[in-house]
Order: structure tokens, then C-alpha cells, then sequence
């Protein structure tokens, strides 16, 4: 499945512009070379209209089409003489510069078809979301396949696509529904005839408790003088002994998270969280003070919910997996310390008092939360009010030593952050990271330099998102467990969309899906993409976390039936 790093085809527009004009530049320097052959660009230029050029390049005959370019009449040859010589010079000369001149129109048609308030990130995602939906057709054959696609399309394709499948479908809509129809479930309650009923949550955040400590529990379990998080939730000396020796591989891709979540008493997002600043040492560095870390930490794991699959335990393996990938030797010294501390606060959070509902879930139904946001990433600006709003409780504000400068662009980075897990902003984020890795690549070897924030907060984004989609690339015990429990939060919301007649979303019924097969789709069209290109981006680092991947993928696929193999591409190894 995985090619050879620098041996991909380049596909994102930009990267492609880019590679032509450095042909371009190239073909240009070897004509200059050669004008003792009294070939010059002035001849060309003036040259009698006759005879059509095609570009020779193979890359620009894949990715351009070609266009007629005037060249003037061969000089007469004789065999073996000078004149003959020159003549073939002036021929080869004549094409190099037609050649030139194709690759020229097509950067130009690209870079006037480049509307003004589109990056040229947008041009890839526009791009790879139509390549997207011609492989998806493929899977249309069967219902469970449906199943698989309309998930795609639904929640990683963004609101673009949305848009333009809702007004294909309201072609041969009704104009307005019942009153009974637009009743809908809303925050646990039903809306009647259009009217919601408004509570607090329209003027302040909702979802905010006080903290609730477990038994046993207390700040004290933290050694102020050291900043040692002793063992905590009333353990026993053997228990924290092997908490600790599971704690010791913190800094390895795939930790049993589970077991560190059974030893640790269900407060995995704590411990790890808190290991992980520690060891770090940005305690120090920001001047945080241990007691108050584990206050808030256990606050903010005390407001997650006790979903199957979206809950304090999906957020521990998010956070150590940020700070994995954090520690790649490319990008080691890429970020700021406060760049680090943001982005794994931010994947501590970032699914704070999620309600085992999706965002489309939510907008549908015209939920409070919904309608606050404006439909606009919901769920991720109701995790960041509440995380930001924990901040303010007592003894909980761990920013106490930032300057104003400090916390805004604190805030700035876990907001950028939490909203790239937005699943519907996959497509914008596999463009950027793309056509960033792909210009990096005709440019010149090496990670990118990433000395600006916009670039450096675009990898941040790009790296909180793939942690959250990492569960296949886990080793196979942990990823199995994920999808069960994955599956178990969509069959649930399937069932109260069932029991308010509502339609049933892509991978919510739990009649109608096949475990294996929607994985090896998520796989194959969204995960792997994202993931390779990240590969590509720290090579020769991630290639040990793509094979996992593949090797997971595999697995999948040889369990399906084989009716479903025969709708899917099977990987490298397989063909």
C-alpha cells in the first residue's frame, strides 16, 4: 500500500504549478546555454507558424494538457556534416523551448482560474474531495457499503459537500413539513411545533458541576516539593507499582491505555496528562503548580461523561499520543514550549461533556447547542467553553503565571486546536498538510523550516487530528476494543434516532453494518491518506506507525466475506 518516500506523484495543485515553473526555469537555463547554435528565445518568438509541439515530459503530459506552439521550418540536412550537426542542435533546441512554452500556458491557466479568497490549500481539498466521491462509487453496490460511503460523505467531507447534496435533494423535497414532523429531540427533550424551550445553557455554559473527588482522591496526592504525582485513588504499593512500570513507557507509540486506565482507578486522563507536563518539565517552565494541575485535571476528567466510546479515556489515548508524536526527532525543536503545553492541553479536552451525539446529530435535531454555535463545529467550541470555563473555578486556573500576552496566545492555540478535530474539517487539513509536504518536496529535501505560526499551528492541527483518528494504526488488541466501542456510541444514537422516527445516520444502525468493512473503507479513504502524508512530513520517522496501519488493514480484510472483498482495492501486499 505505502510507495517509496519521494517517489509519489505530486497532486496537489500548487505543488504542481510549482514543479512545472522549476522545469520551466530549468529547460529555460539549457536553451541560454546553447545560444552559440544561433537558436535564441527571438527566433522562437518570431518563428513561422507551421507545426504543433506536445510537451515530452511525462509528469506534464499527466498533468496538463497540451497546446499547439509555432516553431519554424527544419534547416536541410546533410549527412555527416556540420550543417547537420546544427540542425539537429537547432531541432532539439526548437522542442525544448516549445516543450517550455506548454508548461508555461498550463501554469498560467492554473494561476488564472486561482479565484482571490481561496488558499491554494482550497484547491487541493476541492480537488481530492472530487477524487474522493468518484472512488466511493464503488461502494454503492451493497447496503452496507451505502452505509459506508454516506459516513464519508457525511462526516469528513465538510459542509461544502453537504450543501451541494441538500439542494440536489430538495430538487424533489417537499417545500415544508408537518407539524409533527418538525418536532425534534433537543438537549434530552422533545420541541414542539417549531418552539424551543430555552434554558440557561442560551445565556451561560451548561454542563458545568462542581467537582465531585473520588474517594481516596485529593490534591494532596501530589508531592508539592517534587511534583511527583503519588499513588492516587487509595492504591496499593503493587498496583502503583505497575501503574508506574506501564507509566515508564509513556513516551512509546500504542501504550496499553486501557490497562493504565483499569490500575489508575478510571482517572487515566488525569495520570497521563499530568506525567506527560512533568516529565516534560513544563511544571516548571510555566511555573505551574502540581497541586493545582491535578485539581483541574480531576475536575475536568470528573466532566467527562460516561460515553462508550467518546470519554475521559478516548481523551488520555489522544493526549499521549499528541505527545508521541510531539517527540519525533524532526520536529523536536520545531515548537515553543507553550506551543507544546497548548496542543496537549488541547487534546485533554478536547471531547470535554461530549453527549455520545455527533455534530450532524445535533444540527438536525435543533439542539440548544446547535443553535448557540450556529451549526458551525459545535461540539468542539462547547468542549472549549467548557474547558476554559473549568479554568475559572477555585484553585483550578493554572495560568496563574502567564503574562496577558502569554494566555491569549495560549488560548489561540488550544482554540485553533480543538477545532481541527472537527471530523468535517479532514479534507481543509489533509489539503494543507499535502500541498505543505508536497511543495516542501520540489522545493528541496528536509522537514520544513516552519518558522512562521500559520505554519506551525497548521501541523499542530494536522497533529491533533490524526491522533484522534489514530485507533487504527494501534496495535490490533487495542484497535478491536476501540471499534467495539465506537460502534456501541453510533448504535446507541442509532436507536434514539429510530425511536423519534427520525432517519437513521450513516453507521448508527446497528441492523445494518459491517464492522470489518466500514473500517477498512475508514482506512483506506481517510485514515491512511492523512497518515502517509504525515510520514512524508517526518520521514523517515513515521514509517514504523503507517506499517501498523497496513498490517491492521490487512487484518480486516482477510476476515471479510468474499462479496465485500470484491468492493474494495486490496492493498500493495494482496495485488
Amino acid at each position: 500500500m505505502a510507495s517509496q518516500h519521494g517517489e509519489d506523484l505530486i497532486v496537489t495543485p500548487f505543488a504542481q504549478v510549482l514543479a512545472s515553473l522549476r522545469n520551466v526555469r530549468s529547460n529555460l537555463a539549457k536553451l541560454t546555454r546553447s545560444s552559440s547554435s544561433r537558436t535564441s528565445l527571438a527566433q522562437i518568438s518570431g518563428s513561422v507558424p507551421g507545426t504543433t509541439s506536445q510537451s515530452s515530459s511525462a509528469s506534464t503530459t499527466a498533468n496538463k494538457q497540451s497546446s499547439g506552439v509555432a516553431l519554424p521550418p527544419p534547416a536541410p540536412k546533410s549527412p555527416g556534416s556540420m550543417a547537420t550537426q546544427l540542425a539537429t542542435s537547432q531541432e532539439d533546441n526548437f522542442q525544448l523551448a516549445a516543450d517550455t512554452l506548454v508548461e508555461l500556458d498550463w501554469c498560467l491557466e492554473q494561476l488564472e482560474t486561482i479565484q482571490t479568497h481561496r488558499s491554494v490549500s482550497e484547491m487541493a481539498s476541492s480537488k481530492f474531495r472530487k477524487m474522493l466521491t468518484k472512488e466511493l462509487s464503488q461502494f454503492s453496490d451493497s447496503k452496507s457499503g451505502d452505509q459506508v460511503s454516506r459516513f464519508i460523505f457525511t462526516t469528513f467531507m465538510g459542509n461544502e459537500h453537504e450543501l451541494d447534496m441538500a439542494n440536489e435533494k430538495d430538487k424533489h423535497a417537499p417545500i415544508l413539513e408537518s407539524d409533527e414532523e418538525r418536532s425534534t429531540l433537543v438537549a434530552g427533550g422533545k420541541v414542539g411545533k417549531g418552539k424551543q424551550h430555552v434554558t440557561s445553557s442560551m445565556s451561560q455554559i451548561s454542563g458545568i458541576r462542581k467537582l465531585r473527588l473520588p474517594t481516596a482522591t485529593t490534591v494532596s496526592s501530589v508531592d508539592e516539593s517534587t511534583g511527583d504525582l503519588l499513588p492516587i485513588c487509595g492504591l496499593g504499593k503493587e498496583a502503583s507499582s505497575e501503574l508506574t512500570s506501564h507509566l515508564n513507557q509513556i513516551d512509546r507509540w500504542g501504550i496499553d491505555i486501557f490497562k493504565v486506565d483499569e490500575l489508575s482507578r478510571n482517572h487515566s486522563l488525569t495520570t497521563i496528562t499530568f506525567t506527560i507536563l512533568k516529565n516534560r518539565g513544563l511544571l516548571k517552565a510555566f511555573n505551574i503548580r502540581p497541586a493545582r494541575l491535578l485539581t483541574y485535571l480531576l475536575h475536568l476528567e470528573d466532566h467527562y461523561r460516561k460515553n462508550s466510546y467518546h470519554n475521559s479515556l478516548h481523551a488520555a489515548d489522544v493526549t499521549q499520543t499528541v505527545h508521541v508524536m510531539l517527540s519525533t526527532p524532526s520536529l523536536e525543536s520545531v515548537f515553543t514550549d507553550l506551543e507544546k503545553l497548548a496542543v496537549i492541553f488541547a487534546a485533554a479536552i478536547h471531547d470535554v461533556d461530549h453527549p455520545g451525539l455527533t455534530n450532524q446529530f445535533l444540527v438536525n435535531s435543533g439542539s440548544e447547542l446547535a443553535i448557540m454555535y450556529n451549526d458551525e463545529s459545535v461540539l468542539e467550541q462547547h468542549h472549549l467553553a467548557v474547558a476554559f470555563k473549568l479554568l475559572q473555578e477555585t484553585d483550578c486556573d493554572i495560568l496563574t503565571g502567564f503574562s496577558k500576552k502569554h494566555r491569549q496566545l495560549f488560548r489561540r492555540i488550544v482554540i485553533d486546536t480543538v477545532l481541527a478535530t472537527d471530523m468535517s474539517k479532514h479534507m481543509s487539513l489533509l489539503a494543507d498538510l499535502k500541498t505543505m509536504v508536497e511543495t516542501k518536496k520540489v522545493s528541496g529535501p528536509g522537514v520544513p523550516s516552519l518558522e512562521k505560526y500559520s505554519d506551525r499551528i497548521q501541523v499542530l492541527q494536522n497533529m491533533i487530528h490524526i491522533a484522534d483518528l489514530s485507533n487504527p494504526a494501534k496495535p490490533i488488541t487495542l484497535y478491536q476494543q476501540w471499534i467495539d466501542r465506537l460502534l456501541e456510541e453510533y448504535w446507541k444514537q442509532g436507536d434514539r434516532e429510530r425511536e423519534l422516527g427520525l432517519e437513521i445516520s450513516p453507521m448508527c444502525d446497528r441492523r445494518n453494518v459491517s464492522r470489518e468493512k466500514s473500517q477498512v473503507g475508514f482506512i483506506d479513504y481517510i485514515v491512511h491518506p492523512l497518515m502517509e502524508t504525515w510520514a512524508d512530513l517526518v520521514y523517515p520517522e513515521g514509517q514504523a506507525v503507517l506499517d501498523q496501519l497496513e498490517e491492521n488493514r490487512d487484518w480486516l480484510f482477510k476476515k471479510l466475506s468474499a462479496t465485500e472483498r470484491e468492493a474494495l482495492p486490496p492493498s500493495e501486499d494482496q495485488e
